[in-house]
């Protein structure tokens, strides 16, 4: 992997949680639910919210066809992990109510309230796509759903689509599109729920200048 696909990758890793603030657009409008659409966002709300640990592979990919894998861990409510594979230096944590991008090859750390971010929807204590989240669209194909949905507050700043397979449900995917209308999914796959995490995977501790430091978690 070259420098310019990983300047490339790293604001498109950092889509994956945080929509930054752009040019205004077209608010997206809420959907007309129909009876199964109820129905069926009761049926993810109930799995989200029974969702508490996931570990598995990720593929990354980015609006201009760049790509990236790694391993992923996912704690509810709260806490996520991004590490990706060599020779990449991006690494996104999300613990303790912030979002941690690092890219160690550069040596820029930035922070982000997990609040502020379309993931965070997902990491929620308690996942209610009514009320302080919008949902704008519903899409069946065979075998899958797939819900978008974007803060009520402030619906120009990008959205989040989350993809489940069906029958029985299970997440499979998500979109983020940021405020410029660039979209990043990614999809999981060798997924493994259950179980715990070590805590130290969701803190990002601060390489010291000539000292041992640590980035958190396995490396």
């Amino acid at each position: 992997m070259n420098r310019r696909t990983l300047l490339a990758l790293a604001p498109c890793a950092l889509a994956l949680l945080v929509a930054p603030p752009g040019a205004a657009r077209a608010q997206p409008a809420a959907a007309v639910l129909t009876v199964q659409d109820r129905a069926d966002l009761a049926r993810i709300e109930a799995y989200l919210d029974g969702l508490h640990t996931l570990k598995g592979r990720f593929l990354q990919v980015a609006s201009d066809g760049q790509t990236a894998q790694g391993e992923a861990w996912l704690e509810r409510p709260g806490r996520l992990r991004f590490q990706y594979d060599p020779p990449s230096p991006l690494l996104l944590v999300a613990g303790h109510g912030l979002v941690v991008f690092h890219d160690s090859e550069l040596n820029q750390t930035s922070n982000f309230p997990l609040s502020s971010t379309p993931l965070g929807i997902l990491l929620a204590d308690h996942v209610k796509l009514s009320g302080n989240v919008t949902v704008t669209a519903i899409a069946r194909e065979p075998g899958q759903i797939q819900v978008t949905m974007v803060r009520t507050a402030s619906p120009g700043d990008g959205s989040l689509t989350l993809i489940f397979a069906d029958q029985p449900l299970a997440l499979r995917q998500w979109a983020v599109v940021d405020a410029q209308g660039r979209e990043t999914r990614v999809s999981l796959f060798n997924i493994e729920y259950g179980g715990t995490f070590d805590p130290k995977l969701f803190e990002y501790v601060a390489r010291l200048p000539n000292g041992p430091g640590a980035g958190g978690g396995n490396h």
